[in-house]
């Protein structure tokens, strides 16, 4: 089976995280465009290539239906709505003299200070490796998986403290979340090291958490998987994720499928491909006979004066497409075998069949013999 290179996640792409709303996904993509385009990196290949991935991922993530589609399966989800880009250098209608107006805006403006951190924190997404029989992923299933994550705590109810009062304000940050440090003219700011970044530290931990607000925990969860997945097809869960912190939002769940290899049968796109032998009699006589099928058995129309390797295509018993109607075809490769050993009489009716093809149809060009003397002469 062909090996392919797995595609760069859109949302790492652009930066952002799976909940970014529209304008969080423009803007990233402003910024992405206005540093790598073309015309300010002339003859740069690295720019032109990050310049055109992120217009492909802000032009998935901006439809709302391929950007379902893309969340719910990764990007096996978008091959029947075309992942592709185009319409000019930047996709979506964004137009340069907006990037630049928004990005200078932020440039220089100088007024206000630092916002302080949020408290409230996302959790963790999570990934579960899900194996599944080659027919599993064909026809689709439904199987109940453990999953393990963390949970807020029941003890302190997610405040970390011992005795409920939550966490206090960082004497380092003054609650701030972030020190600046004075680099010549410049004032860096970086998030503070004693709180993490929070504003806050707790005091007394809670026995249970240890003061880390979530406790680890296992749920169970009922994957349902589509007909028409492959190798490495993701499905996202919205929320199923790690608990988030200081009432922050849980993470996502992705499960990512791995696919067993079948016995008989390999997969290329939709299209299944298997190898099935045939006698000389019913490559020479043509015959129709019962093959196995992924689903079944399927009638096999040999031609009369089938050539072995030659592939026949039976219409419609391939894999389902994803998301979509209609099933790709089966591919099947027929090898001529050749007794090892014939009979007496077997051996008097291949003399005889012989003879009458060498009568019945005398060779009208040089044979190979006598073309092979002519190349090496």
């Amino acid at each position: 089976m062909s090996s392919r290179v797995s595609k760069a996640d859109y949302y790492e792409i652009l930066g952002v995280s799976p909940e970014a709303s529209d304008q969080e996904l423009k803007s990233a993509y402003r910024k992405l465009a206005l540093k790598h385009h073309p015309d300010r990196n002339p003859g740069i290949h690295a720019a032109e290539e990050k310049f055109k991935e992120a217009s492909e991922a802000y032009q998935v993530l901006s439809d709302p239906d391929k950007r379902a589609a893309y969340d719910r399966y990764g990007h096996a989800g978008l091959n029947g709505h075309g992942s592709g880009f185009g319409g000019g250098p930047f996709a979506g209608g964004v137009d340069i003299g907006d990037i630049f107006g928004d990005l200078f805006g932020e440039m220089f403006n100088v007024g206000g200070g630092s916002p302080r951190a949020s408290r409230q924190k996302r959790g963790d997404d999570l990934r579960f490796d899900l194996g599944l029989d080659f027919e599993a992923a064909v026809f689709g299933s439904e199987t109940e998986v453990k999953i393990r994550r963390l949970e807020t705590c029941a003890a302190c109810h997610g405040r970390g403290s011992a005795s409920g009062r939550g966490p206090s304000t960082c004497g380092q940050c003054q609650g701030r979340g972030q020190v600046r440090y004075q680099q010549g003219f410049f004032s860096v700011a970086r998030a503070c090291g004693a709180c993490g970044g929070t504003g806050s530290v707790i005091g007394d931990p809670c026995q249970t958490c240890r003061g880390q607000t979530r406790v680890n925990s296992e749920f169970k969860l009922n994957v349902k998987v589509p007909a028409g997945v492959e190798n490495g097809t993701r499905i996202r869960y919205a929320g199923e994720g790690d608990a988030g912190r200081s009432g922050g939002p849980r993470g996502d769940l992705f499960i990512v499928l791995s696919v067993r290899p079948h016995d008989l049968f390999e997969r290329k796109g939709n299209d299944l491909h298997c190898v099935i032998p045939i006698s000389f009699p019913q490559a020479a006589l043509g015959d129709e006979f019962e093959i196995p099928g992924i689903d079944g058995p399927v009638t096999l129309k040999v031609p009369e004066g089938t050539q072995s390797g030659r592939e026949l295509r039976v219409r419609g018993r391939g894999v389902p497409y994803l998301n979509d109607k209609g099933r790709g075809d089966l591919i099947v490769k027929v090898l001529v075998q050749i007794p090892r050993k014939l009979s007496r009489a077997q051996r008097e009716l291949v003399n005889k069949l012989a003879e009458s093809i060498t009568v019945d149809n005398k060779p009208t060009s040089p044979s190979l013999l006598e073309k092979m003397k002519d190349l090496f002469n």
